[in-house]
């Protein structure tokens, strides 16, 4: 398996399809947002779900888990007021409070590593509940 990148700071590691599934998110648009999880035996950061073109922010919302830490990106189209079409691309470090302290300490650790290898977040969203990361939040960042 080829490895893309070592986050120096905890020893985890970032698999080439997490940064390919960006990439492709980014550049071609064929992915609206991808969820990525820890996997804590094998040390790897890998993409848990990839939302397509047509599903939106609360199909990511819903892929959520409530009772287990994750780190999502997002793109979100919108017009400003002087009618221009805009693309932001949101990273959004979930850490329910239901979660364990471990997995909450993995995930923030980890955390900055794993946005460096994500080249092209415009802004980070770090929420508990559902209400920390509402659309309103979205909107409000990217205006």
């Amino acid at each position: 398996m080829a490895m893309a990148f070592k986050m120096a700071t905890t020893g985890m590691w970032v698999t080439d399809e997490c940064k390919n599934s960006f990439m492709e998110m980014k550049w071609k648009k064929v992915h609206r947002y991808i969820v990525f999880k820890i996997e804590e035996k094998s040390r790897l950061v890998t993409v848990d779900k990839v939302g397509g073109p047509g599903e939106s922010y609360d199909d990511l919302a819903a892929s959520l888990p409530t009772d287990d830490c994750r780190y999502a990106v997002f793109d979100f189209d919108f017009v400003t007021v002087d009618n221009c079409r805009k693309s932001k691309i949101f990273f959004i470090a979930w850490s329910p409070t239901a979660s364990r302290i471990r997995a909450k300490m993995l995930y923030a650790t980890s955390k900055d590593g794993l946005r460096r290898v994500l080249d092209g977040i415009h802004y980070e969203v770090q929420a508990t509940d559902p209400t920390e990361m509402g659309m309103d939040v979205i909107k409000d960042k990217a205006n």
